[in-house]
């Protein structure tokens, strides 16, 4: 298993733009990063506080060895590392979820996981 030595926020390029009451989670699917939202960035960050990041497969991720292909064998393991970094951005509740392609499904897991922290799931394309 990879340690991490510095913070998630730091090592998934996490990013927190936009002003509103309410606070969105893009997260982007296999073979993405988080600038597949670049196109609907200008309208959603006029309305929430949008957070972005990079899962650790991402090529826009600097550090490959965070990828731990035992690790991240299971949809558990990401959803594990979306509370963590939620939790270390200190975002503890009502938060909309827009997870595209395999990130959907671990949008789901997180929420079963720790429902208080998701008030919506929004599923684009979501793999089974």
């Amino acid at each position: 298993m990879v340690a991490l030595e510095r913070s998630l926020e730091a090592a998934m390029n996490a990013r927190i733009i936009g002003s509103g009451s309410e606070t969105m989670v893009l997260a982007h699917g296999f073979g993405g990063d988080q600038s597949v939202w670049d196109k609907v960035l200008p309208c959603l960050t006029k309305h929430y506080q949008v957070v972005l990041f990079d899962w650790t497969f991402s090529g826009a991720v600097k550090d490959p060895n965070l990828f731990d292909p035992l690790k991240y064998s299971s949809y558990d393991a990401f959803a594990d590392d979306l509370i963590a970094l939620l939790d270390e951005l200190h975002l503890e509740s009502s938060l909309v979820f827009v997870g595209h392609s395999m990130s959907g499904m671990i949008g789901c897991i997180a929420s079963i996981k720790r429902p208080q922290l998701f008030n919506r799931l929004i599923l684009v394309a979501a793999s089974p």
